[in-house]
């Protein structure tokens, strides 16, 4: 059994309607019935009242398949979090589609976020001005896109028009092979330096990973597994029996191609690349270095 002072959890609710239309996401357009939003609406409150009476630290993780933030329980639940003590990071990966107005509400030195570009389904004016505004009220966040090749001139574009100390990175394509060459991937690394890490499918298989120890990823019913790619289950947050199977594990998975996962990976060392930005994807001093 793992120590348990600080402990990460990703937590994925039943969640799974967005309010965009990407084709290469399938979750895009779907809508949910009200009785799907309400169960989804007490998963929530209760993996929130979770967390506010645990004594250990915690550093949470949204990553919801669909778009969370449009829903006010989301809202909610980030300024609430963001408040307690013992939460070190709350942060969630979101489209950025919505008023932020209940930004005020948050505590922001420990809320992040991971905002997502979506050239099909957005004006870069609009999305850059809520990045600004993102800016001016201090919030910490990173700016990702999918790096689809007919996107990387609005992409680069994007990249110019940010604040330089705004991390944008770029999500490898790998589910079409080789999909790029190397002028491609030369192209997409002078916007993310970072791009050779996550275009590379990274082998797991008996290697050392924090998931399953430290970390772990929770459902809305609370299942417990390592992380969000080994359906294995460790037990459930909310009988507690959970604690007793965590421990430093090998992966069982061939390749690691998600950020979500292979951050985690032992051998990698991307604590040394991320520091504490991993869960809201920024490297570590971003912002320093690139002020100079």
């Amino acid at each position: 059994m793992t120590s348990l002072a600080h402990l990460t959890i990703l937590y994925r609710g039943p969640l799974s309607s967005c309010n965009y239309g990407c084709t290469y996401c399938p979750f895009a357009k779907r809508h949910e019935s009200a009785a799907e939003l309400e169960g989804d609406r007490r998963a929530l409150r209760r993996f929130v009242a979770w967390c506010t009476q645990r004594e250990h630290g915690l550093s949470i993780f949204f990553t919801p398949w669909g778009e969370a933030l449009v829903h006010a329980a989301y809202r909610d639940a980030l300024a609430t979090l963001s408040h307690l003590g013992h939460v070190r990071r709350v942060a969630i990966q979101t489209n950025l589609s919505f008023s932020l107005d209940w930004l005020p509400a948050c505590n922001l030195s420990s809320l992040a976020l991971w905002v997502t570009y979506h050239p099909t389904e957005v004006r870069s004016e609009a999305f850059l001005a809520r990045c600004r505004t993102l800016v001016d009220r201090g919030v910490r966040f990173s700016i990702g896109a999918v790096g689809v090749k007919e996107h990387l001139p609005l992409i680069e574009n994007l990249r110019n028009q940010l604040p330089p100390e705004v991390y944008l990175w770029v999500n490898a394509v790998k589910e079409l092979g080789r999909y790029y060459d190397s002028a491609d991937i030369a192209r997409i690394t002078a916007v993310d330096p970072l791009f050779g890490i996550n275009v590379t499918n990274h082998r797991s298989r008996g290697r050392a990973c924090r998931t399953g120890s430290s970390v772990i990823a929770v459902d809305g019913d609370g299942t417990v597994r390592r992380c969000h790619f080994v359906d294995e289950p460790l037990g459930n947050l909310y009988t507690g029996d959970f604690e007793s199977h965590l421990s430093a594990r090998p992966c069982p998975k061939s390749v690691c191609r998600c950020h979500t996962g292979y951050v985690h990976l032992e051998h990698l060392d991307l604590d040394t690349v991320f520091g504490d930005g991993a869960l809201e994807r920024i490297p570590a001093n971003w912002a320093a270095n690139a002020a100079k």
